[in-house]
């Protein structure tokens, strides 16, 4: 919903998770079903219509994947919000803040900048789901670990690979450690992208955001 940044009026999306087992349950572990995208979406179109700037705040192991989510459009929701957010004509900056897996993830960050907290991992798919398709073990360590080199989820290969813009730096035992801490760190490196972004016209800021996508992914033989 709105809020404000630095005086600045914004609109803010992002997942929820919990912090037990009640609260992740109750919060269906930050899986979001297709009504949860379908209303991001309008949120995202709203901020449109108003000249205002979309934060999203990425922490999901991917979409609910479930029987009901399937029949009710899940694949179409993502896909509505990827095409949508490609073309939105207000500054969009998404950050993980803890994982952010697949899709679920995905249909939050197309963005003009995506940030990532020091510790936090984001890629296609999970570690344990990646061993278990390729060697057929997501289950000892080995093969975990195996994944989680060659699928490069940590913010400094992210970095490397320009999929993610800027690592933003986590207090002394990590961001759940000091929560203050850490949304001081998170709120000072979104006012500069905002400040920044809001220089661009519209017309440039969508063509400089579809050229930053069409780029992943190049590679040399």
């Amino acid at each position: 919903g709105w809020a404000r940044l630095g005086g600045e009026t914004i609109m803010v999306i992002g997942h929820q998770r919990g912090h037990d087992t009640k609260t992740n349950l109750h919060r269906n572990f930050g899986m979001a079903h297709p009504e949860g995208y379908r209303k991001a979406l309008r949120l995202m179109k709203l901020a449109e219509k108003f000249h205002v700037p979309v934060i999203t705040l990425i922490d999901t192991p991917g979409a609910w994947a479930g029987i009901g989510a399937e029949e009710r459009g899940q694949s179409e929701a993502i896909a509505r919000n990827l095409l949508e957010m490609s073309q939105l004509t207000v500054p969009i900056i998404a950050t993980v803040i803890g994982e952010g897996g697949s899709g679920g993830a995905l249909a939050l960050g197309v963005a003009d900048r995506v940030l990532m907290l020091a510790n936090s991992v984001y890629s296609v798919i999970t570690v344990e789901g990646c061993a278990a398709i390729l060697w057929k073990d997501g289950k000892s360590v080995e093969m975990r670990e195996k994944a989680a080199n060659a699928l490069k989820i940590t913010a400094p290969d992210l970095v490397e690979h320009h999929i993610v813009d800027e690592i933003i730096p986590e207090p002394l035992g990590g961001a759940h450690a000091d929560h203050d801490t850490t949304a001081k760190s998170v709120h000072d490196v979104l006012l500069k992208h905002v400040d920044e972004l809001r220089r661009l016209k519209p017309d440039k800021l969508v063509r400089r955001r579809r050229q930053k996508y069409l780029r992943l992914g190049a590679v040399e033989e």
